[in-house]
């Protein structure tokens, strides 16, 4: 039956951190609250564990209230940021120390940890500390622990961030496998529009304490129901409505993907003149800055075929047709609002 969160408002002093905010994770999904600071998306997430307190609103998870109920009641997993490993204890004791406070009897302790080692492939490494292990291996045994008592649901706040770049992508697949292998229905925090991308079944994009948009990734991305939304997933160029006609008299700006502008070495009817200001490559294709003739700024993206066919360079003149541009009626951030799609 998953999560269902109905309501749900928080305030701290002045400062408005969830504002009536409504939500339901489907059971056994993995589910990605992705927004910039300060938009709600941890405080949702300990409002759900249990370690905050909403002003008003209810909890529900597998169909019991929770909204009164401690921390413990509610058989949560959590996983944090960094780790909260204790430092004594061994691997496996670290593990373990949830069910030893069950009191769990030993043979069974021994079996939950030896499976866990498995799943989070560290057999080997449980009599090691975590002053002994890297920053990926540490974040995986934070993980075992969490479901070493068998959570009702897996709460993650920004489970990565305080990895590099390369451990951050290895661990994102890892979590992907490991969520289809336990199909426990799972929520994490992240900043990262790549991570929730990658990761998420759905994605909810919060933005000043409100869901802007609920989600599967290719959803978010092709149809986004805001303008916030647009920004926010992936690169965007936002342009005044005047410059593409079909939305000369839209009175909003219009916002195309890098990947929707066609950059051609003739002019047409339709078409634009831009210099090329700066070229990235990218390995899998070319990232290309552009300035059009009024210095408004545009960024294309290529694959490495087409921009070689060009064959342009820096500082040359070029044509660049508007494609698949999208504009939204009133310009508010308002969810459920269509945007309108021109090709």
């Amino acid at each position: 039956m998953g999560i269902v969160v109905e309501n749900i408002s928080k305030r701290f002093g002045h400062f408005q951190a969830l504002d009536q905010v409504d939500l339901v994770v489907p059971d056994g999904k993995l589910v990605a609250l992705l927004g910039p600071s300060g938009s709600g998306k941890s405080t949702l997430l300990r409002a759900i564990a249990g370690l905050e307190s909403p002003d008003q609103g209810k909890i529900w998870i597998n169909g019991q209230e929770m909204t009164h109920l401690n921390v413990q009641e509610r058989q949560i997993g959590f996983v944090f940021q960094h780790y909260a490993l204790f430092k004594h204890l061994t691997v496996r004791q670290n593990i373990a120390f949830g069910l030893e406070i069950r009191k769990v009897k030993g043979a069974e302790v021994r079996r939950r940890v030896n499976e866990l080692l498995d799943l989070i492939q560290l057999q080997g490494l449980g009599d090691r500390y975590p002053a002994q292990l890297s920053g990926g291996q540490r974040q995986r045994v934070a993980l075992a622990r969490a479901l070493a008592v068998q959570p009702q649901v897996l709460l993650l706040d920004e489970p990565f961030g305080a990895l590099d770049a390369q451990v951050r992508k290895d661990l994102r697949r890892w979590l992907r496998d490991l969520h289809h292998q336990v199909n426990l229905t799972s929520v994490f925090v992240t900043h990262d529009q790549e991570e929730a991308m990658e990761v998420a079944d759905e994605i909810v994009i919060m933005n000043e304490g409100r869901i802007e948009q609920v989600g599967t990734p290719q959803a978010v991305y092709d149809n986004p129901a805001t303008p916030f939304v647009m920004k926010f997933v992936g690169e965007v160029n936002i342009l005044p409505s005047g410059l593409h006609r079909t939305h000369a008299q839209m009175g909003s700006s219009v916002f195309i993907r890098p990947h929707a502008i066609k950059i051609q070495s003739q002019p047409t009817a339709t078409s634009l003149a831009a210099t090329i200001t700066h070229v990235v490559y990218r390995g899998w294709g070319v990232h290309v800055e552009l300035m059009l003739s009024d210095r408004i700024p545009l960024t294309a993206q290529l694959d490495r075929q087409e921009w070689e066919f060009l064959g342009v360079d820096t500082g040359e003149t070029v044509q660049v047709e508007l494609q698949e541009a999208i504009a939204f009626a009133d310009g508010q951030q308002q969810s459920g609002n269509p945007p309108l799609l021109f090709r």
